[in-house]
């Protein structure tokens, strides 16, 4: 049975597997307060209404681009790293399955034809030469 698991090295949470039956009834927050992007989900029936709001401008300050896929359709490899490039996991995600990158490096293998993911990543996007260094 799938369940939520934290890649996790020297208590620093690099990554973070949901599979997806994790999906609860009502609104669930899979992210800390504290983590760069937050990532939540919705499970309502028919009529529920959600007040509508406007966040305020609140200043910031990012640190580091982390990310979340969501395996529309497909099968994808991912390997986790560490921050100084070690590989610390391997985890095979499919089709509805989320995967957050918080603290981490990461490599992908595509496994099944058509594999279809959804990528979310907090930005500005300031250009291969400044967001990343290749493994």
């Amino acid at each position: 049975m799938k369940r939520i698991r934290e890649i996790q090295q020297n208590n620093i949470i690099l990554a973070r597997y949901i599979p997806s039956y994790s999906w609860n009834k009502g609104l669930s927050f899979f992210s800390k307060d504290k983590e760069y992007i937050q990532l939540g989900t919705w499970r309502y029936d028919k009529g529920k209404e959600l007040l509508a709001h406007i966040h305020n401008k609140v200043e910031r300050n990012i640190y580091r681009t982390q990310e979340v896929l969501f395996i529309k359709k497909g099968k994808i490899m991912a390997s986790i790293y560490n921050l100084k490039g070690k590989l610390v996991k391997k985890l095979i995600i499919e089709s509805g399955d989320i995967l957050v990158l918080l603290n981490c490096g990461h490599g992908y293998e595509i496994l099944q034809d058509d594999t279809q993911v959804i990528e979310i990543k907090n930005g500005p996007y300031l250009g291969a030469e400044i967001d990343r260094r290749r493994i």
